[in-house]
């Protein structure tokens, strides 16, 4: 696999994670319930806001290193490590399974970070970064309402 099919690879399954947690934090927006309905339902709709920028973003770095960006389920779910959730858990447990996606989304950043260092590709490599920030302090932001 050539330098650059390892940083489209890396984009792609960032692409295809970021949109699983994408449609997961939006169901959970239409879904939460509880004592902390406003402020998670609030926090859930920012959240899947930025990452519907984010998959975009993705998605155009992958064209324009010149390869076909992922675009359908069947892709995403072949590609993604994070798995999508068709229940509704308590508002804990879906702080709780973002956080864990969260974290997963700056793994997969990082390998991001590495493939595009090794290929000399500093856009993809600056996309990465600026992933591993947002998602670092998304999961903090999260966590804190579990403490």
């Amino acid at each position: 696999m050539a330098s650059n099919d390892k940083v489209v690879a890396a984009l792609s399954r960032l692409l295809a994670d970021s949109y699983t947690v994408y449609l997961k934090t939006h169901n959970y927006h239409w879904n939460v319930t509880g004592p902390m309905f406003n402020t998670l339902h609030t926090l859930f709709e920012t959240q899947y806001t930025e990452l519907a920028l984010a998959v975009d973003e993705i998605a155009e770095r992958i064209r324009a290193v010149g390869a076909r960006a992922p675009g359908s389920y069947t892709e995403f779910a072949e590609l993604a490590a994070i798995k999508e959730d068709t229940s509704s858990p308590e508002a804990k447990q879906m702080i709780a399974n973002l956080v864990a996606d969260q974290r997963t989304l700056v793994e997969g950043a990082r390998k991001l970070v590495e493939a595009a260092e090794a290929s000399h590709d500093q856009a993809s490599g600056d996309l990465g970064v600026r992933r591993i920030d947002l998602h670092e302090k998304t999961a903090w932001m999260l966590q804190a309402h579990l403490e």
